[in-house]
């Protein structure tokens, strides 16, 4: 009995020589914690009779211990062994639990106090003894190659649970990558009605707090893209022990974090754990080698991020920026536009390499890059004739719906115009208007209506018939909303197609337009149709009795064009030979109007208009307009200052465009002569000032 009671101390000692250091976190109200190693002094011989007061020791050391191998976290010193770790229970500030439903849910409890939480790890003799018999360790790798679906994942995982669980889930979400969308629905219910799936999810939760922290995140990552809720009690232990963890993490594991955050829902411990994510880049942006990582890291940073940490990434970017490649400049642009941070020397250089290596770019990044320089509002010509001119040297092999849904709308949206490539489009629709449907027609009406490209065009008169014959076709289905888009971009480009104008006319489509949630912006667009019809040369003869709504009227600007008015006044002799802000009939502004003879030599004073002859006065409108109201980079007007312009000449105008950032940089002398060249005929104008204009 001696010799039994001798041989369990000795057993004793050497168990205790086996437990490794315990792990103290210190959690602080962020959810962030600073792992600390305290060496143990703690000795079961010292505190055996404490702890148990039975001879059931072995059991209450390994009643809930599950078998790792000590190479994952864990280290002792010289011995290579199989230790068995128990865990109490799960670690997490908020208290979770489940409902009467059996679902998995969490409840939000604060808990702004410190907290140390003591992971002991034991080690069973017997377990060391018996490491033949464990199973063996299987990869996420060799699990999705050998598996065929996530049933058998979980089959395996049955037959024999091996550490860590996080393969498992990886595994799952590798095989459904390689599905469909009928079949991910299909394996996804399989999955959550397997016997296994439960006891894969409470491994999960018990081997969260020591697995390596890359594995964590693989595993939170894997379970939210396979469609598990994100309030369940499962996610929600994951994404504490991600928080309480993540100053272990490291320049990879920063990339994959930065993905889980990107694929998670806003919810309270997703906001912590970007906040511990923010601070934990800002400490470590300056160590990130990876340029890759470093672009994953800043465009999960958020729109709301602290301005300074986003120079802070914009400078180590600065400095990277010769170890980019082609595909590093080209996601540059999306990364930014996630930032919302508009980095004029980045996009710059970015942009020069797009321009270099354009040949054989996907057509998925052209649509990024254009889409983050409208985000951004980055206007680059250079870059947008190469992008254009490179669509239209390859138009063969896009197609048609890309172009107009995507490529052409993306260029408006950035108020630019490209000819060659929108010429080449008009072509392709006149010869396969077939491909047209009510998406692609709407989009295409917009695009060339608002860069008002049909103007002077060769085949102008055709492409609007073939687009009108398109249109017609669709009248049956059409909603209301729709059919008045089309109708209004057809009136911007001075085309009256009859059958869509009968159909919209129609007393129910009108009170239907009404009545409906956009009634304002439906009847502004009445207002301009009804305008069009009574000024354009239409030949739409059925009387129309609109009773819309009053528009307000447009309200002069808000900044006045003081020097426009100062030199009007030097050069016309006085205030009373002009008139400011000026309200015409069909809720028309123009910001000065000038009346002069018919040969437009002399400038009349409004005195003297009332006892002249009405066809002996011309009047002049002046129009100042900002760099919006013209196509990018040109004097080409768009679609709404060409119509304004096209119905101030039906009302007797002759009118002249002021450019409002021309005439600001334009001393007091030269601002004067440009408006006289444009005021006064070349016949009444001085040699200097014939040429100035003709320049």
């Amino acid at each position: 009995m001696n010799n039994k009671a001798g041989s369990f101390l000795w057993n004793l000692r050497q168990f205790s020589t086996l437990v490794p250091t315990s792990r103290t976190m210190r959690l602080y109200p962020l959810g962030l914690c600073k792992p600390k190693i305290v060496h143990s002094n703690w000795n079961i011989l010292n505190n055996f009779h404490n702890r148990m007061r039975s001879t059931d020791i072995f059991r209450y050391l390994f009643q809930d211990a599950f078998i790792l191998k000590s190479d994952v976290g864990f280290q002792t010193k010289g011995i290579s062994t199989v230790t068995a770790l128990r865990i109490d229970r799960p670690l997490y500030a908020k208290r979770l639990f489940f409902d009467s439903k059996h679902s998995l849910v969490s409840v939000d409890k604060s808990n702004d106090g410190l907290k140390k939480v003591n992971f002991h790890h034991e080690v069973s003799s017997e377990d060391v003894l018996t490491k033949e018999t464990k199973p063996n360790r299987i990869s996420s790798r060799k699990l999705s190659e050998e598996c065929n679906s996530l049933s058998d994942v979980l089959d395996t995982f049955t037959k024999a649970p091996t550490f860590p669980s996080s393969n498992y889930f990886t595994a799952m979400w590798t095989i459904a990558k390689r599905l469909s969308d009928d079949q991910k629905r299909f394996e996804r219910r399989l999955m959550f009605s397997h016997p296994a799936f439960n006891q894969l999810c409470e491994h999960m939760m018990r081997e969260a707090k020591i697995m390596q922290y890359k594995y964590l995140l693989f595993s939170l990552y894997a379970i939210v893209k396979l469609g598990i809720p994100q309030n369940t009690l499962l996610v929600q232990t994951l994404l504490r022990v991600t928080q309480e963890r993540i100053n272990e993490c490291d320049e990879r594991c920063l990339s994959v974090l930065s993905s889980v955050l990107e694929a998670m829902e806003p919810c309270k411990n997703v906001h912590v754990l970007q906040m511990g994510f923010r601070i934990l880049v800002d400490q470590q942006v300056w160590k990130i080698e990876d340029v890759f990582t470093l672009q994953v890291v800043m465009k999960c940073i958020g729109k709301d991020a602290p301005i300074a940490l986003k120079r802070k990434l914009e400078m180590k970017a600065l400095r990277e920026l010769d170890r980019f490649s082609v595909l590093n400049s080209q996601r540059m642009f999306e990364v930014l536009a996630a930032m919302n941070h508009r980095s004029l020397t980045l996009l710059n250089e970015c942009s020069k390499v797009v321009l270099d290596n354009i040949h054989g770019c996907p057509s998925k990044i052209i649509i990024n890059i254009l889409q983050s320089c409208k985000d951004l509002q980055y206007h680059n010509l250079d870059l947008f004739n190469g992008l254009a001119e490179y669509v239209a040297a390859t138009f063969d092999i896009w197609k048609l719906k890309k172009v107009s849904s995507f490529i052409l709308i993306l260029f408006e949206n950035l108020g630019f115009r490209p000819v060659g490539l929108m010429d080449l489009f008009m072509k392709r629709i006149v010869e396969d208007p077939e491909s047209l449907n009510m998406k692609n027609i709407l989009s295409i009406l917009h695009t060339y209506s608002s860069l008002n490209h049909v103007y002077k065009c060769q085949n102008k008169e055709q492409f609007l018939e073939v687009m009108a014959s398109a249109l017609t076709g669709y009248l049956h289905s059409v909603s209301s909303g729709n059919l008045l888009d089309a109708v209004y971009s057809f009136c911007l480009m001075n085309y009256f197609p009859l059958a869509p104008l009968n159909q919209l006319l129609q007393k129910d489509i009108i009170s239907e337009l009404l009545t409906s949630d956009d009634m304002k912006k439906n009847v502004h667009k009445l207002h301009i149709l009804d305008t069009c019809l009574k000024l354009d040369d239409t030949v739409y003869l059925k009387d129309i009795a609109l009773s819309l709504p009053q528009l307000p009227r447009e309200l002069p600007p808000s900044h006045p064009n003081t020097k426009v008015a100062e030199v009007l006044s030097s050069l016309l002799g006085g205030e009373g030979h002009f008139s400011k802000d000026v309200h015409l009939p069909h809720n028309y502004h123009i910001d000065f109007e000038i009346r002069v003879d018919t040969n437009r030599n002399q400038v009349l004073p409004f005195s003297d208009v009332d006892t002249a002859s009405a066809t002996d006065i011309q009047r002049v409108a002046v129009l100042c307009v900002s760099r919006s109201a013209y196509c990018l980079g040109s004097s080409h007007p768009r679609g709404f200052l060409a119509m304004k312009m096209r119905h101030l000449n039906a009302m007797g105008f002759h009118v002249i465009l002021v450019n409002n950032w021309e005439m600001d940089k334009l001393e007091m002398e030269d601002a004067i002569t440009f408006l006289k060249t444009k005021i006064y005929s070349v016949e009444a104008l001085p040699v200097a000032a014939v040429n100035l204009q003709s320049t």
